[in-house]
């Protein structure tokens, strides 16, 4: 007699995405940190005659006749630089000749640097060998502290050196007259006014 009534029924499908296929992402990101720390090497049978400039870091191991800038720098024992090096970090155990400015230098017991230094921090080996100056500045990479020093250098051996006030001028000698110079045309020059004797007298027969 009663029927009961039905109710409706609804489904729902929820869509789901696909899972993400393994090891591509993972092998991208392994690609570029592999590109980022691989550093770029010149091997020990390069020499160059130029500048280099990298924002990565640099092996060298062969001869560089110009400037070298770069983030980290690693100079080998058989490598040498005939310029100037600008990097944040920089290790030396060949040969430079010329100035180094970097954050942070590190001088190995092979190193042999002729030039002036430039640092945030500075450590040296024992038996390294360093010939300049060595001066620390707080940001040794900016170009007004190289320009500066490079400025004041001449200024300072081209000035004049001043004149103490105190110290009155010194007086030229006075000139010598001519009686005191050539003597008396009177008179020996010992101071003898006796004339002398006449050819043919008595020596010493008195006066």
């Amino acid at each position: 007699m009663f029927s009961k009534k039905e109710t409706p029924t609804t489904t729902t499908t929820t869509a789901h995405n696909p899972p993400p296929q393994a090891g591509h992402a993972p092998v991208q990101s392994k690609r570029s940190a592999m590109k980022a720390q691989a550093p770029s090497i010149l091997s020990s049978d390069l020499v160059i005659t130029g500048s280099i400039s990298s924002e990565g870091e640099v092996q060298l191991d062969g001869e560089v006749r110009g400037d070298v800038r770069a983030g980290t720098l690693t100079i080998g024992e058989e490598a040498s630089v005939h310029g100037e090096v600008v990097a944040d970090s920089v290790i030396v155990r060949g040969r430079i000749e010329g100035s180094i400015r970097a954050r942070q230098v590190q001088l190995a017991s092979t190193a042999r640097i002729d030039g002036d230094i430039v640092h945030a921090t500075l450590a040296i080996e024992s038996g390294a060998y360093f010939d300049g100056h060595c001066r620390r500045d707080s940001d040794p990479l900016s170009d007004k502290s190289s320009s500066t020093k490079a400025a004041a250098q001449p200024a300072a051996q081209s000035a004049p050196k001043p004149q103490d006030s105190s110290t009155p001028p010194s007086a030229p000698p006075a000139p010598k007259s001519a009686s005191a110079a050539s003597g008396s045309s009177s008179g020996s020059v010992f101071g003898d006014s006796k004339p002398k004797a006449g050819a043919g007298s008595d020596p010493f027969k008195a006066s």
